[in-house]
């Protein structure tokens, strides 16, 4: 497993001596010797290497990462380029269509909003081939709490995107006034159309960001 020596690490070295994450570092051990697990372990904590702490911008939260092969990279709803889009990403490129009328792109790829301060976080960090939600209960959503916390904590302006009633859950840690929430329903398929869609969260965000003089996000993924 790849180490975080950022930023994050002050923020998150308490969490590395707990008995759950002695535990979790046990079992992940494990999966990757035993399973086929993704991502690749050195990829596991990419939105904390890719999104420093000090330069968060926007959180949007995913819940387990892509578990089929060559997908997942570390980062919520992205996949790797030349790696078919999954339903999820082509609902959110579409609300991004019609929100900032950015072009659909080709690529998957996300890694350019996490280098514009957008972390990209799932609850879940890792997951056996196959079998969603596998790691679920094994300690990672108590790891991701305390990231979100972490960024929750920071005195400036932030936006957190909470798409879904497990991102949404989330909320009760957002309590400064210099953030802003946007929550809509999930943009899978199976919910895009009760309140994803119409939802405009991309120009919600930017707007929020420009009105308290940060710099907004290019959401335009370029192939």
């Amino acid at each position: 497993m790849s180490t975080i020596t950022n930023d994050w690490l002050p923020a998150l070295k308490k969490e590395f001596s707990k008995d759950y994450y002695k535990k979790l570092y046990s079992f992940i051990v494990s999966e990757y010797s035993s399973k086929t697990v993704y991502p690749a372990k050195e990829d596991i904590f990419n939105a904390f290497h890719l999104t420093p702490l000090s330069e968060v911008k926007v959180v949007i939260l995913g819940q387990d990462p892509y578990h089929e092969p060559g997908q997942a990279h570390g980062l919520s709803f992205s996949v790797k380029k030349g790696i078919p889009k999954p339903p999820s990403l082509d609902n959110i490129y579409k609300e991004l269509n019609s929100d900032l009328g950015c072009t659909i792109p080709e690529s998957g790829d996300l890694t350019y909003w996490a280098s514009q301060g957008v972390l990209l976080l799932n609850s879940l960090l890792t997951v056996r081939a196959h079998e969603a939600f596998s790691h679920k209960g094994k300690g990672w959503e108590e790891f991701t709490d305390s990231a979100i916390k972490a960024v929750a904590m920071q005195d400036r302006p932030i936006v957190f995107i909470l798409w879904g009633s497990a991102a949404r859950a989330k909320k009760v840690f957002i309590t400064n006034p210099k953030h802003l929430v946007i929550e809509s329903a999930h943009p899978s398929p199976l919910s895009a159309y009760r309140g994803f869609f119409g939802s405009r969260p991309f120009s919600r965000c930017n707007d929020y960001l420009v009105s308290n003089n940060v710099k907004p996000i290019d959401w335009q993924i370029k192939d």
